[in-house]
């Protein structure tokens, strides 16, 4: 059994809880809003990340490629809405 790519997932998903850990610690010392939305998108790549991972190992016979899709599509908008709008 080939554990490198669930192992990989796994370590995505970790990736993105810390960054959005930091992103949080950051915003609640300086109070940049900007920090807050980036670490709510965060919230969306990680939950994308997981719905990857059970999508590929945990799933094989389900596709989650449209509910990846909206995760990934609702961290980039809320990403986005940040840095047109909290940019000042």
């Amino acid at each position: 059994m080939n554990l490198v790519g669930p192992t990989i997932y796994i370590l995505c998903v970790l990736t993105s809880l810390m960054a959005m850990f930091l992103l949080l610690r950051s915003y609640r010392h300086n109070g940049s809003r900007l920090l807050l939305w980036s670490a709510i998108a965060f919230v969306a790549f990680a939950l994308n990340n997981l719905l990857l991972f059970a999508d590929i190992v945990l799933l094989p016979n389900i596709d989650l490629r449209p509910l990846r899709a909206v995760t990934a599509f609702a961290g980039v908008a809320i990403l986005l809405y940040a840095f047109i709008w909290e940019s000042d």
